[in-house]
């Protein structure tokens, strides 16, 4: 696989993170990160990999998320297909896409961290995010 990714949302250089034995690839510009198969449910279930999320915690990253977050018609940055718009089923607030020839996942700055903890907040959260299109 190719190690040189950009950004399916943006179209910057992504760089890899790694957190133990994953690695993965994050945006430089607007901190989204690329999952290849099955990363983001392995690393969903370790102690403190929130922290390869560093784009949700600064003024000027939420509102880069909230723009790139309406960008839904995406190509994979491995395979260079029409990725599909999905929703979190435990959490409807959280907006992906997913390839379906690779199985990679892209989550905006700060969806990693944000399904990794289910809140209160999260539930008040969905009630007032509208449906996905």
């Amino acid at each position: 696989m190719s190690t040189d990714l950009t950004c399916p949302k943006c179209r910057k250089p992504m760089e890899k993170i790694r957190f133990q034995d994953i690695e993965v690839d994050r945006c430089t510009w607007c901190r989204g990160i690329w999952f290849d198969l099955l990363e983001h449910i392995r690393l969903k279930n370790r102690p403190d990999a929130e922290t390869i999320d560093v784009g949700a915690d600064s003024e000027r990253a939420q509102l880069i998320r909230k723009e790139l977050n309406e960008v839904g018609d995406i190509d994979c940055p491995r395979c260079h297909v029409r990725m599909v718009k999905l929703v979190d089923a435990r959490q409807s607030h959280i907006w992906y896409e997913k390839c379906q020839t690779c199985s990679g996942v892209f989550l905006d700055a700060g969806e990693f961290k944000d399904l990794k903890s289910e809140t209160m907040g999260d539930m008040i959260k969905d009630l007032f995010t509208r449906k996905r299109s």
